[in-house]
């Protein structure tokens, strides 16, 4: 059996490689992933605005140098830029994928290898997590499984974001703490503290992560003569010391970091985010795509299987408590909760769809994917019990399996997915413009936002030139556009003029101006960006 579930195991770390790395670079370089490269080239974006939104004609390709490391921008730069604009993020990951973008190169498929290398590292970090946890290896050989072919991991492996490189730091902290609790040396808590350090300056929700150990360790230990608790806060006060320069960055621009995540408190109906939710759970072991958009028959299905695995996850969270040690069941729930309602009360008691988005939630999910590991290899191990029990199991854990193959499958010749939430029809669009002969694009950027201006300098062809504006009163002051104009005048000599937008404001304006009219080509339903062309 040992070896059997080896085997089918390192079948599945194969499979879960080759997804990760298949097609990273035909797949949608998305709004986010522009900010990244953004930020490793140095530029804020302010800067940016400043150069190309004067209404003279860029060149679609002369964008990537706003995406690529130069001579004239540093790593502090790089650290400027974060600070000023977007200080919820720390500096980690944009500071290291800087070092890779210089060394290996800086196209998206470049860009995102890091994230991809990274997501490795989580392989051997679940296994010594689930070893620091139970004593029979096939948990920890099945969690490594479930992780590797994955859905939801796969896809964010390959976003060049920092939430690959975080997974494999939220499982260092948690296995370093376990052996830091074992052992009880100074070594061991060196390296758990250095792990927390990783951690938090990667994302800052690895504060969640930290708390729930500290939870743990009381719940499990207690407060009197604790040296374990006493060793835990020396490790979190040095932690904490580490990341006060970036908490009082993050003071300081709090107006910025606010402006950057005013998404987070958008109203939306409860019962959406309940769906998110519970879709989310599911996409971790299973997603080919279908949202609650999908019509009827495929809807039915797809909330089958959810309910399905919301049930799998429930019983494998339940047994987990029922049949393991304190010591074991309450580290795996903590891991889970501390994040999850961190984000999940504000959305239930102000609202906003914080706990909506899958990517904040990974120690949740790991927690997750750790109990279903333990329910499963339990099951198809258990002695005294008939056989066809445990075959019934077996074949569930294909199925899970089986799921998560699939589902990379389908997504890996897909060009965009669920994950790249904004300018999904960017590509569509792209296409559209890339087909005239000689085309004009002209925009205002305060409508479409600087990232999908970025994202599509890598959709559009060379001979495409852009035409670019910024409208938004309180962003010209920023950028000190004071004397540019706010509607342009559009030369002649292109075959066509296409108009890139959110609204119809600004197209209107400029088609009176022009005396001609707007033909819309790609407004469609549920979309949140739109082409028209400007015709006689």
């Amino acid at each position: 059996m040992k070896s059997k579930v080896r085997f089918l195991v390192v079948v599945l770390l194969l499979l879960g490689v080759f997804f990760r790395f298949v097609n990273i670079d035909k797949k949608y370089y998305w709004y986010d992933e522009a900010f990244t490269s953004l930020r490793i080239s140095g530029y804020t974006q302010t800067e940016v605005l400043h150069e190309i939104s004067s209404g003279q004609l860029v060149g679609a390709k002369d964008l990537i140098k706003y995406q690529r490391p130069n001579a004239t921008k540093n790593f502090g730069d790089t650290v400027k830029s974060l600070a000023i604009e977007e200080p919820q993020l720390p500096p980690l990951y944009f500071l290291v994928v800087k070092c890779w973008a210089q060394l290996l190169g800086d196209s998206p498929a470049a860009t995102r290898s890091f994230s991809v290398w990274m997501s490795l590292l989580a392989f051997p970090g679940l296994y010594w997590l689930c070893r620091e946890l139970f004593a029979p290896p096939e948990v920890a050989w099945i969690a490594v499984g479930l992780l590797a072919v994955s859905p939801l991991h796969v896809l964010y492996a390959q976003e060049a974001r920092p939430y690959s490189l975080w997974s494999a730091l939220i499982l260092l902290s948690c296995a370093s703490l376990l052996r830091a609790l074992r052992l009880q040396n100074k070594l061991s808590w060196s390296i758990y503290a250095l792990a927390n350090i990783m951690g938090v300056y990667t994302h800052l929700f690895g504060l969640l992560v930290a708390l729930g150990h500290g939870i743990y360790i009381v719940g499990t230990y207690g407060f009197r003569s604790n040296k374990k608790l006493v060793s835990y806060l020396i490790a979190m006060a040095v932690s904490l010391l580490a990341l006060l320069p970036w908490m009082v960055i993050l003071l300081a621009n709090k107006s910025a970091a606010s402006g950057a995540t005013s998404w987070a408190h958008l109203k939306i109906q409860r019962l959406s985010v309940v769906k998110n939710w519970a879709g989310n759970i599911g996409r971790i072991f299973f997603d080919v795509g279908l949202t609650s958009n999908a019509i009827s028959v495929d809807l039915i299905g797809l909330v089958a299987a959810t309910l399905i695995l919301l049930t799998i996850v429930g019983y494998a969270v339940y047994f987990l408590c029922s049949e393991t040690k304190k010591q074991v069941w309450l580290f795996v729930v903590t891991v889970m909760a501390v994040t999850a309602l961190a984000l999940v009360l504000p959305d239930v008691i102000l609202g906003g769809i914080r706990s909506t988005k899958a990517r904040y939630l990974f120690p949740t999910y790991l927690g997750m994917q750790i109990a279903v590991a333990y329910l499963l290899a339990t099951k198809i191990t258990a002695l005294g019990v008939p056989s066809w029990k445990r075959q019934m199991w077996k074949v569930l854990t294909v199925v899970l399996l089986t799921g998560g193959v699939l589902s990379n499958a389908v997504s890996s010749q897909a060009e965009t997915w669920w994950t790249k939430e904004w300018g999904r029809e960017n590509p569509e669009i792209a296409r559209r413009i890339d087909r005239a002969p000689k085309p004009l694009v002209v925009s205002d950027i305060s409508e479409v936002s600087l990232g999908n201006i970025l994202s599509m300098s890598h959709l559009l062809e060379p001979k495409v030139r852009l035409q670019l504006v910024l409208l938004d009163p309180k962003a010209r002051r920023r950028a000190q556009l004071f004397d540019r104009p706010t509607i342009p005048n559009i030369p002649s000599g292109f075959s066509d003029v296409f108009v890139y937008g959110r609204s119809q404001k600004f197209s209107a304006k400029l088609a009176k101006m022009q005396n001609l009219k707007i033909e819309l080509l790609s407004e469609q339903k549920n979309e949140t960006l739109w082409l028209g062309k400007l015709v006689k």
